[in-house]
């Protein structure tokens, strides 16, 4: 079972994750674009819209949900802070009570930096999306899933570097320096990528990425195939023709 802990705080922070970033993505875009036809530009200012809005709503979760993954994990690092929660009411109770009520947004600003992470997904998706559209009047499952796991490689790909950060950020049970710096600022991000490239050269940087591809990309292209094939069930029964709104 050690491969699935935490699969629960992961299941529950995915679905609120996804439900804000998509209903405000689509709610901005419908307001934006009122029935003309969308472009790549706005297509990534909308996503880095949706994705500050999802930070600010979600961290929390995804604090607490890093936390309970690595718990029980054994660690070579001996500047990490072994963690000892019941589950996710109790991860919450004590990290506000030992750290603050502003731990639970530990790793924020790495987050907002990582909004560019769905923005340029999303922008890519829906470029492929639209050329797609414009020789065929609707997308197959293969094509959203294709699209949608082709669209997180890319982005997944040129923002690894910073996730990697944001995942010791969020953990937060790290001793930074000996100055004890506040968690999350840009000096504390530079100076861990700083110290990935000390300790595993520049590719160091990259550490990890075939296994997080793995995860990602996968989960995406599903992700994309599902939302597509709800929302065009969706569209059929109200009367509208998905391809012609999107």
């Amino acid at each position: 079972l050690a491969p699935y802990r935490g699969w629960f705080p992961v299941i529950s922070s995915l679905c609120c994750s996804n439900f804000v970033y998509f209903y405000t993505f689509n709610s901005l875009k419908a307001l934006w674009v009122k029935g003309q036809h969308s472009t790549t530009g706005k297509d990534l200012v909308l996503g880095v819209v949706a994705g500050v809005a999802n930070v600010l709503l979600t961290t929390p979760l995804w604090v607490v949900n890093t936390r309970l993954k690595l718990q029980g994990a054994k660690f070579r690092n001996e500047d990490i802070v072994p963690t000892n929660y019941k589950g996710i009411i109790d991860a919450f109770h004590q990290i506000i009570r030992d750290e603050g009520v502003l731990a639970l947004w530990n790793g924020t600003f790495t987050s907002l930096l990582l909004v560019f992470n769905p923005a340029i997904h999303f922008m890519f998706y829906e470029g492929f999306k639209r050329k797609l559209l414009k020789k065929q009047l609707q997308l197959t499952s293969l094509d959203a899933f294709v699209i949608g796991a082709v669209a997180k490689a890319v982005a997944t790909t040129v923002t690894y570097p910073l996730q990697t950060v944001q995942s010791i950020l969020r953990f937060g049970r790290h001793r930074l320096n000996p100055e004890n710096r506040t968690l999350g600022s840009l000096r504390n991000v530079l100076y861990l990528l700083q110290q990935r490239v000390r300790r595993f050269g520049l590719m160091g940087l990259y550490k990890g990425l075939e296994a997080k591809l793995l995860q990602t990309v996968l989960t995406a292209a599903l992700m994309f195939l599902v939302y597509e094939k709800l929302a065009a069930a969706t569209f059929t029964v109200m009367g509208l023709k998905h391809s012609r709104r999107r």
